[in-house]
């Protein structure tokens, strides 16, 4: 086996590659754009590289084919809030060969060392982490806009290596040919009579008002549930409006007002990935032309949740239910959506799972982020254990007598009581 960096046009190829020569006989894998990989590692379309670096290699093995790849990166105001500087990889494929995927792992770890780290976490994307974060492990279906896919054996191969689950995401899928409980529209109802809130639609031709908002909710409601949170900067945001101005539909894009001040918003946008996995990765003028002809033959039947947000003071006040009360109202005049996708939702914001899991949704997927410490000897702790520790012993003291198969649907059905009294 042969590892090489990636440093020219060809290799740069040859990364793309691997990926669809490895998937291609998967009926379920979504290739994304090759532009928008190739973004992600260039200095002028990557704002992380303004205090950060990355590297990718290749694999091939010895008659010459393409086995495997891999990203390592790191970003300083990210590494340097935890115990041990700590960088990242990600991108990674590989065949069912632990000795490959053993040979990536020590490539990037040993380039992180050189750079002064001493763990990494993967997989994880060198940018935001609603996108490409994290391993599939469970719910191996079409996946949404953005979340990344898998083969099955890839956990054995992160795990046998020593990779340790950091944290767990959840991804929750919506059903919208179900009606929601009855209970949670009277709540939505009860919450709409309240004074003074407001629930709008983003209006792309103010777009700078509304990224203002979202920085604002975000900066001030995050810090208090994740403690490597960096606060969120306006040209992050307007960033990711630009990438998706194209699929944007204002109507699935909600903010919350308590008179003039923005409280919360939720972002849902439009699934591509039920159009980009007829792509394969090219955008040339032929699929542009066939991006369009889906588009507008409704082929997207998904809604994607990407993030959401509520200041702490206005949380548990049922503000949610509301937002989906007015979206409702969108799929009733949109009715080729029949699913919405909410991903994701870390193992540590118990009470997000709670809210969606009062909606209806269903637990439909789990990815796991995972740490590797450099010095195996080293302490491993995993990400706000006081926040599962809680978890963990309140579900003991409230559930004693009852038998739930599914730890999580015990999480989530006590969390919903915990913080959903009306």
């Amino acid at each position: 086996m042969k590892i090489i960096e990636v440093n020219d046009r060809k290799t740069s190829r040859d990364f793309l590659n691997t990926a669809k020569i490895l998937y291609r006989k998967d009926p379920y894998w979504v290739c994304p754009l090759d532009t928008v990989v190739e973004n992600i590692f260039k200095h002028e379309t990557n704002r992380y590289y303004s205090n950060g670096d990355a590297r990718r290699w290749i694999l091939k093995d010895n008659e010459g084919n393409l086995i495997g790849r891999i990203a390592g990166f790191y970003y300083h105001p990210y590494s340097n809030k935890n115990k041990q500087p700590t960088g990242g990889i990600g991108w990674f494929e590989c065949i069912n060969d632990q000795q490959a995927a053993n040979l990536l792992f020590d490539t990037a770890r040993e380039w992180l060392a050189r750079e002064g780290f001493q763990a990494m976490d993967g997989p994880i994307n060198y940018g935001e982490n609603d996108n490409y974060w994290g391993l599939l492990v469970d719910g191996f279906i079409l996946p949404g806009m953005g979340m990344p896919y898998n083969f099955p054996y890839y956990r054995q191969l992160f795990e046998n290596y020593g990779f340790k689950t950091y944290y767990e995401q959840f991804t929750y899928h919506i059903n919208l040919t179900i009606s929601f409980p009855e209970r949670f529209w009277k709540i939505a109802d009860w919450v709409l009579k309240k004074p003074n809130f407001r629930f709008i639609n983003v209006d792309l031709s103010q777009v700078d008002r509304f990224i203002n908002d979202i920085v604002k909710i975000v900066n001030e409601a995050w810090p208090n549930f994740k403690e490597d949170f960096i606060p969120l900067r306006p040209e992050v945001v307007r960033s990711e409006f630009i990438n998706l101005k194209s699929i944007i539909d204002e109507e699935f894009v909600w903010f919350i007002y308590h008179g003039d001040e923005p409280v919360g918003f939720f972002l849902f946008f439009p699934d591509i990935n039920m159009v980009l996995k007829h792509l394969n990765g090219r955008l040339d003028l032929i699929n542009k032309l066939r991006f369009i002809y889906y588009k507008n033959t409704h082929a997207i039947k998904r809604v994607r949740a990407i993030a959401a947000g509520i200041v702490p003071r206005f949380q548990g006040m049922g503000l949610e239910s509301a937002v989906f009360r007015k979206l409702r109202d969108v799929i009733t005049r949109k009715p080729w959506f029949t699913e919405i996708e909410i991903s994701w939702v870390a193992d540590f914001n118990p009470k997000m799972r709670a809210v969606y899991e009062a909606v209806g949704a269903k637990l439909s997927k789990k990815h796991r982020t995972y740490r590797y410490l450099f010095d195996q000897n080293a302490e491993f702790v995993r990400f706000m254990p006081e926040v599962l520790e809680k978890i963990a012993v309140d579900k003991t003291k409230n559930f004693q007598e009852e038998v739930v198969p599914d730890s999580d649907a015990l999480k989530q059905k006590y969390n919903y009581y915990k913080y959903h009294k009306f």
